[in-house]
Order: structure tokens, then C-alpha cells, then sequence
């Protein structure tokens, strides 16, 4: 197999796309749905991702059987949501919704914690969302109390920002039009 490794580690663009097949046509219609996180205490988090970053909570369905309950988010205007007969089917074919979900209790156990993939183990990392201005969305983020792991000048890696949830995920803040400069 030629050079799989540049010097400098990972792979090379050719070898990159030779590991890549062309997709099957009956994959054409399959798109990105969801992503899942476990979430402590679901006031705490709904909260977060409603009104620091401006999701909007799409449906909640509960599973009293398994005591668990799941929080599906996405950037979608509240007015757009169907009515509840077409409601699921909707909500399950947005492109990238957010699913929260909660485990009955767990907001009361002070023991509880969810890895975020950041520390060894080491495994999931963080999710993105794209913003017209790092800056000023950062700026607010600060004035609410937001925890930062990386702020928008720190570090080698200028003009995109790390912030953290209620449970320690990352969540990249990018603008897609300034990544040229960064990557």
C-alpha cells in the first residue's frame, strides 16, 4: 500500500480519498438525522440549548416503561412544526436535530456524571453550530455565564470558540465563511 502517513502524521489527502467509496445509489435519499447526548437534569438543558443558543425544542416523547424521557432540538421556526398526526414523521426527517436524553433521576443524583469524550478515554468530541459572527455570539455567551473551554482569540486556532453545556459537552461556535482561514 503506498505512503498511507505525510510526515507530519495522519493521512494524505490521496490516501484519504482512496479509504472513501462512491456512495450506493440506494443511499442517495439517507441523510444525518440526529446526534444523541445524555443529559443530567433536562430543565438545566432545555434551558441552554433554547435560550443561549436558540434551538427550538421540536417534540418530547416519553418512555415510562424504560423511565426515560428524549428532547428532539433543531434550528427550525416553532410556526413550521406540524400538528401532532404529522408531527413525528417531520420531526424525524430534519437534517441534524439534537436528542436529549434524559434518564428519570439522574437530576437528583449528585454522583452523576456523563463523559464528554475529552479526557481519556478519549472518544466523542464536541458538536458545531455555525454563526454569522463568533464574536458577538461569544460576547453574549460571556454576558449569560457561559462557560468557555477555548474563547475566540485563544490559542492556535483564531476566530472560532469552544463553549460547554450543562453536562460538560463541547460545542464548537464557527463561522462557516471565516474556516478558510482557520483549516
Amino acid at each position: 500500500m503506498a505512503d498511507l502517513q505525510p510526515a507530519s502524521g495522519g493521512l494524505t489527502d490521496q490516501a484519504a480519498l482512496g479509504c472513501c467509496s462512491d456512495p450506493h445509489p440506494s443511499t442517495k435519499d439517507f441523510l444525518l438525522q440526529q446526534t444523541m447526548l445524555r443529559i443530567k437534569d433536562p430543565k438545566k438543558s432545555l434551558d441552554f440549548y433554547t435560550r443561549i443558543l436558540g434551538m427550538t425544542l421540536l417534540q418530547k416523547f416519553d418512555f415510562p416503561n424504560m423511565k426515560f424521557s428524549l428532547y428532539f432540538l433543531a434550528y427550525e421556526d416553532k410556526n413550521d412544526i406540524p400538528k401532532e398526526n404529522e408531527k413525528v414523521a417531520w420531526v424525524f426527517s430534519r437534517k441534524v436535530t439534537l436528542e436529549l436524553t434524559h434518564n428519570w433521576g439522574t437530576e437528583e443524583d449528585e454522583s452523576q456524571r456523563y463523559h464528554n469524550g475529552n479526557s481519556d478515554p478519549r472518544g466523542f468530541g464536541h458538536i458545531g453550530i455555525a454563526v454569522p459572527d463568533v464574536h458577538g455570539a461569544c460576547k453574549r455567551f460571556e454576558e449569560l455565564g457561559v462557560k468557555f473551554v477555548k474563547k475566540p482569540d485563544d490559542g492556535k486556532m483564531k476566530g472560532l470558540a469552544f463553549i460547554q453545556d450543562p453536562d460538560g459537552y463541547w460545542i464548537e461556535i464557527l463561522n462557516p465563511n471565516k474556516m478558510t482561514t482557520i483549516v
